[in-house]
Formats: C-alpha cells, sequence, structure tokens
C-alpha cells in the first residue's frame, strides 16, 4: 500500500510538471487571491440563501458556498455523492439512485435540501431509501448552512440548509448554452446534462436536461460484511454474496426543465416546470430466497418566482415564491408512496430603522403524504394503508433583524413562530397540532481584515413528520417492519456554535465548536424483535434527551508561488459525537475524520491529491454493529480551455478510492450490505458556448 501511495504522489507531481505545457499565455497575468480561493470561496461572496443576503465574511453561522470549477469538479449523480467531502458535511447512501447530505449527524427530515429557496418536497426525507430529485450537476451554485436554520426554513431545516442554486426561473437576460458530459468506470456511469439560456428585450428563458445511466457498483472487496450483517439483522441467512461489486445497483434517471421570466427595471415574475423520472435498483442483502427491488419515481413540479428592488416606503426589497409538486413513487411494484405539497413564501426587506436592518415573511406548507401496500391496481382500501392518507398544514411567520453594536461588533437576533396540524384522514389516529418556536442569538466581532469571532446561540423546534407519528408496516425498500409513535413530541434543541476565521495572503483558517442539547429527541431504533408479514427487523420512532457536539477545523496554507505556479496545503478534519441520555449512542452517526489535500495550479491547469483518513465508529447505537475505520485517496485534474472555437470548454479527470479500500459508511443504513464504490476513474468535459 506504501508504494501505491508512493506512485499516486508521484502522478501527482508529474501533473505538476507537466502542465506548464498546457497552461495558456493567459497565466502570465493571474494574480493570486491567496488560499481563500481553494479555501471555500471569497469572503465577500454573497449567500443568496439568506433574505439579507449576508457575505460569508458577515455571517455567524458556518456556510459553505460552492460554484464554478470548484462545483464543477465536485458534482455527481446526487447531492449526498457531491457534498459528502465538505466539512461537517457526510454522505448517506441507499443504492446508487439515493445519495442524502448528513450534516453534523442529522440527516433525513432535520436536513432541508432546497431548490432556489423552496423545498424539493419529495419523500427523501420520510426514508433513507427515497431520492432527492435535485440535479447538482445543472446547478450554478450549492449553498450549506451547518447548524440550526430553522429560523428562516422550518423545522425540517432543525439540523441545516441544503440550497441548490441554478437558473430555471431566470432573473436577468443571459445568453448561454452549456453542455457536459462525464463517464464513471466504478459503476459505468453515463451522464449528460444541458443547459440554454437566451431572451429577448425583457423576456428570459431557461431549459435544461440531465441523463443518467449506470450498471452494478464495483466495490473492493465483498458486498456483504457477513459478521456485522448478522448484528443488525440477526435473523438472516445469508446465501449470496458477491465479490467485486454489489449486485442489484442499477439506475436511470431523466430531469427536463423549461422555465421563462418577464424582467424588468426594477424586478422580475416568472414561472418553470419541471418532470423528473427515475427508477433505481435496492441492493440485494443476499438472503436465501430474498427478491430483487426495485423503485420507479415520478416528480412533476411547477415553480412560481417574483421580486421587486428600489421599492419607495418601508420595504426596500420584496420576493415571493410559490411552489407545487406532484410526487408518487413504487417499491417492487407492491407499495406505493405519495407526496403532494404546496409551498409559498414571501420575504421583505425593510430599511434601516432604529439602526436596524432585517427581514420579515411568512411561509406556507400544505402537504398529503401516504403509503400504500397490495395490489395497486385495485381500489385501496383503508387496511392497505401502511401509512394513513395524512394532511399537514403548516403556517409560519419569521423576521430577522441585525445591527451594529460599535468596534467593529455586529448582532443578529430572530424569531419564527410555526403552527403545524398534522390530520391522519380516514383513520382511528387522532391529530395532532404543534406550535415550533425558535429564536436566534449571534455576535460577529471583526478583529482586523484578516480576522473574526463568531458565536451564536439558537432554540429551535422540530415538528414531528407523518411517517414518525403513524407509519406500521413492511418497508419492502428498507426490509424493516418500521412503527411509528403516535404520540411523539416536538423536538427542542439548544445549540451554541463558536467560530474563528482568519484569511491571511499565506494562510487561511477556520475553526467551528458546537454544542447542541435536544429534548425529546426523535429516532429511528432496531428493537432487537422482528414484526410484519415478512418477520422483519422491527425498527420503532422513540424519544429520548440527547446531545451532540463536534467541531469542524480546516487551515488552508499557500506553500510556495514560482513563474505563476503556486501549490495549497490543506488540513481539515471534522468530528460529531451524538448521546443519548439513557446512556445510548445516536445511530448512524458519522466518526471522526482528518486528511490533508494538495492543490497545484498553472494558469488554467489544476490538480488536487486528497487523502481522507476516518476512525472506526465504536458509538454505533443499539442492535447496530461498528464500523472500521479506512483511507480514501482521490486525485482530481483538469484544464480550462478559454476561447477555444467561441467556446470555454473544461476537460477533467478523477480518480477515486485509489487505494480500492471496502468503506463501510456509519452513516449509512445499509453500511453491512454495499461498501462505498471501489476504485474508479471518472472523465468528463464541459463546453459553454
Amino acid at each position: 500500500m506504501f508504494n501505491f501511495i508512493k506512485a499516486t504522489l508521484f502522478l501527482f507531481l508529474f501533473s505538476c510538471l507537466l502542465s506548464p505545457a498546457f497552461a495558456d499565455e493567459q497565466r502570465q497575468g493571474t494574480e493570486h487571491d491567496g488560499p481563500m480561493e481553494h479555501y471555500a470561496v471569497h469572503l465577500d461572496e454573497v449567500i443568496v440563501s439568506t433574505p439579507m443576503q449576508d457575505t460569508i465574511a458577515s455571517s455567524a453561522t458556518p456556510v459553505t458556498v460552492l460554484h464554478d470549477d470548484n462545483l464543477r469538479m465536485k458534482a455527481g449523480g446526487t447531492i449526498g455523492e457531491t457534498l459528502q467531502n465538505e466539512l461537517g458535511v457526510h454522505g448517506q447512501a441507499f443504492g446508487p439512485g439515493v445519495g442524502l447530505p448528513v450534516i453534523r449527524g442529522q440527516d433525513g427530515p432535520r436536513v432541508r435540501v432546497m431548490s432556489n429557496g423552496l423545498g424539493a418536497n419529495d419523500a427523501s426525507q420520510n426514508s433513507p431509501d427515497h431520492a432527492s430529485i435535485v440535479v447538482p450537476l445543472n446547478a450554478e451554485r450549492i449553498e450549506i448552512l451547518r447548524g440550526p436554520a430553522t429560523l428562516l426554513y422550518g423545522s425540517g431545516a432543525i439540523g441545516g440548509v441544503v440550497n441548490v442554486i441554478d437558473n430555471r426561473i431566470p432573473e436577468k437576460v443571459t445568453e448561454q448554452i452549456v453542455l457536459e458530459q462525464k463517464y464513471n468506470t466504478v459503476s459505468n456511469n453515463r451522464q449528460t446534462a444541458f443547459k440554454v439560456d437566451g431572451g429577448k428585450n425583457k423576456f428570459a428563458f431557461h431549459f435544461d436536461g440531465y441523463f443518467q445511466e449506470s450498471d452494478d457498483i464495483e466495490v473492493g472487496g465483498d458486498a456483504i460484511d457477513v459478521t456485522r450483517a448478522n448484528v443488525s439483522q440477526p435473523s438472516l441467512d445469508i446465501g449470496d454474496n458477491t465479490s467485486g461489486f454489489v449486485k442489484n445497483t442499477e439506475a436511470d434517471n431523466l430531469s427536463l426543465t423549461a422555465g421563462g421570466s418577464f424582467v424588468g427595471d426594477s424586478g422580475f415574475f416568472g414561472f418553470s416546470a419541471n418532470v423528473v423520472d427515475m427508477e433505481y435498483q435496492i441492493p440485494v442483502r443476499g438472503e436465501v430466497g430474498g427478491e430483487e427491488s426495485n423503485i420507479e419515481m415520478e416528480q412533476r413540479k411547477l415553480d412560481f418566482k417574483g421580486g421587486l428592488n428600489n421599492l419607495d416606503g418601508f420595504f426596500s426589497k420584496m420576493n415571493a415564491k410559490l411552489s407545487f409538486t406532484d410526487y408518487e413513487h413504487t417499491e417492487a411494484l407492491e407499495a406505493l408512496f405519495q407526496n403532494d405539497t404546496f409551498e409559498g413564501r414571501m420575504d421583505a426587506t425593510h430599511k434601516p430603522i432604529f439602526g436596524m436592518d432585517g427581514v420579515m415573511g411568512f411561509q406556507v406548507i400544505h402537504s398529503l403524504f401516504s403509503a400504500r401496500e397490495g395490489d395497486l391496481n385495485l381500489t385501496p382500501q383503508a387496511g392497505d394503508y401502511i401509512n394513513p392518507e395524512t394532511r399537514t398544514n403548516s403556517y409560519a411567520v419569521f423576521a430577522q433583524e441585525s445591527f451594529d453594536l460599535g468596534s467593529n461588533n455586529v448582532g443578529q437576533f430572530g424569531l419564527r413562530i410555526e403552527h403545524d396540524i398534522i390530520d391522519p384522514l380516514n383513520s382511528s389516529y387522532r391529530d395532532n397540532h404543534y406550535t415550533p418556536v425558535s429564536l436566534s442569538v449571534s455576535d460577529l466581532w471583526t478583529i482586523d481584515n484578516e480576522k473574526s469571532i463568531s458565536l451564536a446561540i439558537t432554540r429551535s423546534q422540530r415538528a414531528p413528520i407523518a411517517n414518525e407519528l403513524y407509519f406500521e408496516g413492511d418497508h419492502e425498500a428498507t426490509a424493516t417492519y418500521q412503527k411509528g409513535n403516535p404520540n411523539l413530541n416536538m423536538e427542542t434543541s439548544y445549540n451554541i456554535d463558536m467560530g474563528y476565521k482568519l484569511n491571511s495572503k499565506k494562510v487561511a483558517f477556520e475553526l467551528n465548536l458546537f454544542h447542541n442539547w435536544v429534548n425529546d429527541y426523535i429516532y429511528s431504533a432496531r428493537t432487537g424483535g422482528t414484526g410484519g408479514e415478512e418477520n422483519n427487523p422491527e425498527v420503532l420512532y422513540e424519544q429520548a434527551a440527547a446531545t451532540f457536539m463536534g467541531y469542524e477545523a480546516q487551515l488552508v496554507y499557500h506553500i510556495w508561488e514560482v513563474n505563476s505556479q503556486d501549490v495549497d496545503l490543506t488540513l481539515f478534519s471534522d468530528y460529531t459525537r451524538g448521546k443519548l441520555d439513557n446512556n445510548g449512542d445516536v445511530p448512524r452517526i458519522p466518526p471522526l475524520r482528518l486528511g490533508f489535500q494538495l492543490d497545484h495550479r498553472n494558469g488554467n491547469w489544476k490538480s488536487n491529491l486528497r487523502l481522507t483518513r476516518a476512525l472506526s465508529q465504536g458509538h454505533s447505537g443499539v442492535n447496530e454493529a461498528d464500523t472500521p475505520g479506512y483511507n480514501l485517496l482521490n486525485l482530481n485534474t483538469h484544464y480550462h480551455i478559454e476561447d477555444f472555437k467561441i467556446a470555454d470548454m473544461v476537460v477533467y479527470a478523477k480518480g477515486n478510492n485509489l487505494l480500492n479500500e471496502n468503506i463501510r459508511n456509519s452513516a449509512s443504513f445499509l453500511r453491512n450490505f454495499q461498501p462505498e464504490p471501489g476504485i474508479g476513474a471518472e472523465v468528463g468535459i464541459r463546453i459553454k458556448y
């Protein structure tokens, strides 16, 4: 293995030496902006996900922004795959079609994945086997807010927010055609994406499309860790354990979008329509007599968005967004999940008053969620529902204010009051009413032009979602007997977040410390028993007080710069510890992670070598097996050709998991049956006219 690492380092250094031959003449005029360019984004980068559009420098909440080449090199087939190497973020896979983000150990209904500021409103928050419909390859930027963001985005953001921003509803007239094609050997994965933006006078339009097709995933070693699989599923009778690949992991995905806007001098109004058709397989658990399972998903989505700027009167700016979503998927043609959602949001930024700048607004969400099994061609009966048709109505008002405390001190406070009515229709269950109240206070102290300290204190509440309350029955895709709890209380979280940032010409450093106390934390736990017609392991939604604590740290050192070439060294680490106050462990928490990255740049040629060491996870939860540690070595390189036959072109290549390790992701529900992808090469080309 040591020789392999040496060989990989040689390849990286070779690419550094080779790149001058390909670097164009424009490199002579390239100005180095310091390590912050690789570190994340420049400090004056505007955060679109906050209504007041704070900058990175002015945010007391830890934020990561991906765009341009940084996003292009990281964009994967799923949002979880795209973000899995970001500070404080891990990926949670469930077969090739599902990849969801885990932020500081929080996932599912605690991490809100949004598209252009509104919820994706698929079923990904309801279960780990449900895919997200967002397409990272067509994104223009992705913003990650780590820590509670309930104030602006509601209960589903108690752990964090991922906002995928594209141009499907144009806010200005632009003209471009973008084509991207990529291929990955690890699953024979083919991805194709395109975008067309244009307009005339005050009308702007947008079209985009995405297609993905992949075969079974190749892995380093056996698909099933038999010893650990028998810990979580002691009744499992292993009959088929493949080596070198995971059986039944094919996936197909098609997404098409059309949008248009009227753009005036003082604002815009537009709409978009999106269709998604996806089919992906669920990895075979190797059980004797076990059947293959797949999910077929369809979603139809209409979005409307408008904004007014430079207003007279009390408010200077107003924004409004509406979304209508029709979602359904079938599991092995035996179970049907449906989720129809309307979401509306309006916020207004007011002019300074009493030394304060701020935003206020309201949000409405109506959804109808259900899950049933049996013959899907027949009219459903009450006994067919494993989750009754449940109507959820959520109404919220919020406000956030910022004020100058003097001495380079900026304070911020906010309040959100929400009322949720969760009504199981035609069911013996009673309806549930919740009133989450969230508030926050933060302070950002700018020490000088290079250093700042932040402190944020947040109280956040989350109401349970429908499946946590009412689900009862065999869940085909997860191979569990899932049972909800209609008596669940709201979660109440108290979070302290402290941060330090340094950005100089030579060094960029970020440190975030967090401590989160949660009352009535809702979690799904294996009871050790079985249930249902298929005698699956029983999973029960329970509540207990919990504590989360950890850190995120990153240091970027600008090593040298000679003849317009420069090399940066990045050291990084993150850690989350989740404990239940009954002396148990919160299930599926990522382990301590640390590593380094070398970045080399020469004009339009960029390369990086990244080694991540994840320690073993010994705090796995009740009736869950521990996961071993691993080393993940990746090598990326790309070359940007400007003005190539009237187009800009980027060609890139990646080497992933070069040590071909059999990686068991502790955040994954399928870690004992599906390791992370093995060694693979990825190549791609992106052309922008």
